[in-house]
């Protein structure tokens, strides 16, 4: 970054537009020369120690204060406050306060009361001051200290968008202010340091923001108000902001070539095997990135078929056990060739902790150790980004803010994007500290279907979205999602940059992804919204038009056109709510006990039903009038369109949603497309709502090998769980390998690093009643689940597939573990899952009875996880409709589909036992039928250990306790 020092530059952001970076380099030399009159002498700073977290709980133990005047500090106030019980040893370690510095320190009240009097009133600011504001008016008499307080921290994300961290120990050293610990009075020092540096940086926002800022929603009491006010004022010019001319000007200082595309090269130049050998070996680049390195023979072989799918334009399915450190050994390889060849690479992960683990971890340390470094971005879906038409028009709105806590968070939300956006080229939503429990994200991001695009006046390269893309293309390695991978497969391309080197991480769960991002479905909870939307004469677009065009010169034509396509509109919702309500109906006799949702499959026989002739006969009346209403729809947008395209944006994109309705609708009453299976799906805990039809694609692998592979160089599918039994031909049909020319791919599997045969234990209970006996079964189980927790003291987690199964047996063991003092918790229907998770981890000791969330991709290292418990094996619903659909089609299809696919949950729930070298731990698996079935070997030899233990039900818990006393 030229004149920036080194450690600005590495405190921000990636892709930071030089003339930012300036800005904030003299950021501190300005603010030395700057006067901020009120601002900077009438306002305190404030800053306290607390004896804990919660203000119910913890109490205060130091408050530090100072006014400032002139921009210095003209006055202090100091105190220990008196506790009415002992610092906790960690507080005291952390704060160096000892229970002698306030023993005989005033009490919160009479320290409070001290406090009040020394502010007078004044704007106090803290960083985080909703924790400090908390504790102070969590006393008596608290409340009157201030009535404006405002909160650094939040600022800061205002002020300087473009830092990686907004903590302020980080902010005070990169500015060179007093240096923050764990004492309120230094902070105050840094923060008073900090503050006219970030009202400096307030300043330098674009021409007229601030001004749109405080003007904004004046209704709502939000406490920088005053603060952007004051520094209007101060503006020289009273220009009004341009957000287009503001990303205009980012995008201008963004102008890096894109990369070629892999096609357009006469030779893809690789790195030899000889330089992926020594990137891995002692001293190399990889010991570089991580100073605790030690080489693993398999992750060195990963990476070197990584290295050899690339020289020879093939593809590689490589299932690497935990350990082996599959992210580095396909990045090495990846990133190099990016480099030598100007392209771009993809990473596409199934689990938002993955791809935060290679943007925040494993490619900032790849970059700095490579020459010249390395450019790399994350694309996301469509709600991870502002929406800037959404955010223009909530800032202008007249409209209550939609919201069901404090508006002002979203003023807040609002601020923070404006600042991040006219200083970013590209970014999400993700790390910008929005609290987003109290703003609601679909007022500031929009959706795939709802994109305004060519109406758009951002659209498309100052478009965060559309413009990520682009930019994306600049980029060495790109990572996303699965979903948004498939997506850009169905929309021919249209979606990602023209990336035709993949590795796609976590790949045991993409044709189950791809089948969700491609399945056609018509839900009453969409429609409900889309028309809703829509609304009438008097609500939503079409009120809204009606209303703005009542004043134009042709308004008899366009109010005709606008009153015919909602007379369409109000018909084509109550012959819809009629479908929805019949296929409820058609559902019902096929409800599903112990599910909370009914699928119910479209078969040969259903559709020869007098119940589906009826939800027919409704359907086709929908079609007609679906139809009529998307014509009158698109007339009333060409014709104001041609008028005053603004004006029809929304209505444009509701016409485009109800189209897609119409054309679902048509695909599942018609049946005809061989393609798909056809379901229907009916929420079983509501008594309306919550019902759809839909349609799946079948054979994923051949949409794959006809659309997807033809564009691709090399793709590198790369998990844990791939194979069944050692063996790749279900995840190859899966996927559509097998229909590639032979050669064309390669599978291989990489042994885990750890010891699992010594630090794994399986146990089967191998006499328990057969699943299918449910209240013997259950029974059986209970005393089982009831000794496995005694055994083990806690620290189990039971993997359930079947919530009614779960619940029933959380009432029937958890009153016995209680009673021994062990905790259980349950996922509930209201349970957050991840405060399960939490709490699972943080409290050694606790159980939990949970469902599929935890199956996969849950971590709970060390002793807090020593046990798992799978009562049942994870075979599909018998009543599936997929399953249906394919017994139907094919002989044998239970083995070839619902059999592989079970054993490969079962590897990942297993997976969730050992997740680091030093773990040991038990899988007990409760079902008979891995012993009493022939197909139980299947899951048997898939394990990670091929030594289990068969016992009688009785005895686990003896043969537990054993285990626990030689483990520990």
């Amino acid at each position: 970054m030229g004149s920036v020092p080194a450690a600005l530059a590495s405190a921000l952001m990636p892709d930071t537009p030089a003339f930012v970076a300036k800005r904030y380099a003299t950021l501190a030399e300005r603010a030395r020369t700057r006067s901020f009159g009120l601002l900077s002498d009438d306002v305190v700073i404030l800053d306290t120690e607390t004896t804990g977290l919660s203000a119910q709980e913890n109490e205060l133990i130091e408050i530090s204060a100072a006014r400032l005047e002139g921009g210095a500090i003209a006055e202090r106030f100091d105190t220990f406050v008196h506790p009415t019980g002992p610092i906790p040893p960690e507080i005291m370690e952390l704060t160096h306060i000892t229970n002698a510095d306030v023993a005989h320190a005033p009490s919160a009240r009479d320290a409070v009361a001290a406090l009040a009097d020394f502010v007078g009133g004044r704007p106090v600011v803290a960083h985080n001051a909703t924790f400090d504001r908390t504790f102070i008016e969590h006393v008596p008499g608290g409340v009157a200290v201030s009535d404006l307080w405002i909160d650094s921290l939040a600022l800061s994300r205002i002020a300087l968008p473009r830092l990686a961290s907004h903590k302020l120990a980080s902010m005070a050293e990169l500015f060179g202010c007093a240096s923050v610990s764990h004492r309120a009075c230094d902070d105050v020092d840094a923060l008073a340091g900090l503050w006219p540096i970030l009202l400096t940086a307030l300043s330098d926002l674009p021409e007229g923001l601030v001004r749109a800022l405080a003007d904004m929603h004046p209704e709502v009491a939000w406490p920088y108000r005053p603060l952007f006010s004051y520094l209007a004022e101060e503006e020289v010019s009273a220009a009004p902001f341009s957000l287009a001319a503001a990303r205009a000007r980012v995008l201008e200082a963004d102008a890096s070539p894109q990369h070629v595309d892999v096609d357009e090269l006469p030779a893809l130049k690789v790195p030899t095997r000889d330089e992926i050998e020594r990137a891995f070996a002692p001293g190399g680049l990889v010991a570089a990135m991580y100073p605790e390195y030690e080489p693993r023979p398999e992750q060195v072989a990963m990476a070197l078929e990584v290295r050899d799918a690339l020289a020879t334009g093939t593809h590689r399915v490589v299932e690497a056990g935990t350990g082996v450190g599959k992210s580095v050994a396909y990045l090495v390889p990846l990133a190099l060739t990016a480099k030598r060849n100007n392209v771009t690479v993809g990473v596409a992960t199934k689990s938002n902790n993955l791809a935060d683990q290679l943007m925040f971890h494993e490619l900032p340390r790849l970059a700095r150790e490579l020459d010249g470094g390395l450019g790399y971005t994350a694309l996301k879906g469509y709600d991870h980004y502002p929406c800037l038409r959404k955010l223009e028009r909530l800032r202008r709105s007249t409209a209550e803010i939609k919201t069901n806590r404090d508006p002002a968070d979203t003023l807040t939300a609002i601020a923070v994007i404006y600042a991040y956006v006219c200083q970013s080229p590209e970014g999400d939503l993700d790390a910008l500290g929005i609290r987003w429990r109290s703003v609601d994200r679909s007022s500031l991001t929009t959706g795939s279907r709802e994109c305004a695009r060519r109406l758009c006046p951002f659209f498309p390269d100052k478009c965060l979205v559309h413009g990520a893309r682009r930019r994306a293309a600049r980029a060495d390695v790109v990572v996303t999602n699965h979903s948004l991978l498939f997506r850009n497969v169905q929309a021919d391309g249209k979606i990602l940059p023209p990336i035709r080197i993949w590795a796609v991480d976590e790949a045991h769960g993409i044709e189950a992804e791809a089948r969700r991002q491609w399945a056609v479905e018509v839900s009453a909870e969409e429609v409900r919204a889309l028309f809703e939307r829509l609304g009438n004469d008097k609500t939503g677009v079409l009120g809204r038009l009606l209303s703005e065009v009542a004043q134009s010169d042709a308004a008899t034509l366009f109010m005709g056109l606008l009153a015919k396509a909602n007379a369409s509109v109000q018909r084509a919702s109550l012959v819809m709510a009629d479908v929805f309500d019949l296929t409820r109906d058609v559902a019902r006799a096929a409800r599903e006990r112990g599910y909370d949702s009914a699928n119910v499959w479209v078969s040969p026989e259903l559709r020869a039903s007098d119940a589906w002739a009826e939800l027919a006969e409704a359907g086709t009346v929908a079609v007609d009038a679906l139809d009529q209403c998307d014509k009158n729809l698109k007339a009333a947008v060409e014709t104001l369109g041609a008028e005053r395209p603004e004006w029809v944006v929304d209505l444009a994109d509701a016409e485009r949603r109800l189209a897609e309705v119409l054309a679902g609708l048509k695909l599942v009453l018609a049946g005809e497309d061989e393609h798909y299976v056809y379901a229907l799906h009916v929420n079983q805990r509501l008594r309306a709502g919550g019902e759809a039809l839909s349609a799946e694609r079948i054979d994923i692998g051949q949409v794959f090998a006809e659309r997807w592979y033809p564009e691709m160089r090399s793709l590198i599918f790369a998990s844990a769980t791939l194979s069944v039994a050692d063996d790749f031909k279900h995840f190859n049909r899966a996927v559509g390998l097998d229909l590639l020319e032979p050669g064309a791919s390669r599978a291989l599997h990489l042994d885990s690093s750890y010891d699992f045969d010594r630090n794994m234990a399986v146990v089967v209970a191998g006499d328990l009643p057969d699943p299918r006996n449910r209240d013997a079964y259950l029974t059986a189980l209970e005393r089982l689940l009831v000794d496995v927790h005694r055994a083990m003291g806690g620290s189990v987690l039971t993997l359930f597939t079947n919530r009614r199964d779960m619940e029933d047996l959380y009432e029937r063991v958890e009153p016995a573990l209680a009673r021994d003092g062990l905790e259980l918790a349950c996922q509930t229907r209201q349970a957050s899952t991840r405060r399960l998770r939490d709490r699972f981890i943080a409290e050694k000791g606790s159980s939990l009875f949970a469902l599929k969330a935890f199956w996969e991709g849950f971590d709970a290292s060390g002793e807090t996880l020593r046990c798992v418990v799978i009562p049942k094996l994870p075979f599909a619903r018998p009543t599936d409709p997929l399953s249906c659909e394919r017994d139907l089609r094919e002989k044998g299809a239970w083995g070839r589909y619902v059999l592989p696919e079970a054993v490969l949950e079962l590897k990942q729930a297993a997976g969730r036992l050992i997740r680091s070298s030093s773990d040991t731990g038990v899988l007990v698996l409760a079902d008979s039928r891995l012993v009493s079935k022939g197909y139980g070997k299947k899951f048997l030899s898939s394990l990670p250990t091929g030594a289990y233990q068969r016992i009688d039900a009785a005895q686990v818990g003896r043969y537990l306790e054993l285990w626990r006393r030689s483990h520990e």
